[in-house]
């Protein structure tokens, strides 16, 4: 079972992964765009977007992918 994440974890998962989706949206480009320039699979980044767990590994990419440093999807 997964550890309990007290509520602002959550929010800030929910953040970053707006913020995925924002970037995505403003280059124009689908998931799909998004999980094959990153290397990635559609449900990590669905699930990123979703603001679900992510590793780092994976942020990493998306941000490389979208051409921005991750402390820019971070917040």
């Amino acid at each position: 079972m997964p550890p309990h994440h007290p509520p602002w974890v959550k929010d800030a998962r929910q953040a970053i992964g707006d913020r995925i989706r924002i970037r995505r949206i403003e280059l124009d480009w689908t998931q799909q765009r998004l999980w094959e320039t990153a290397g990635l699979t559609r449900n990590t980044i669905q699930r990123m977007e979703a603001g679900e767990e992510m590793k780092i590994s994976h942020l990493l990419r998306v941000a490389d992918a979208l051409r921005v440093h991750v402390r820019d999807l971070l917040g």
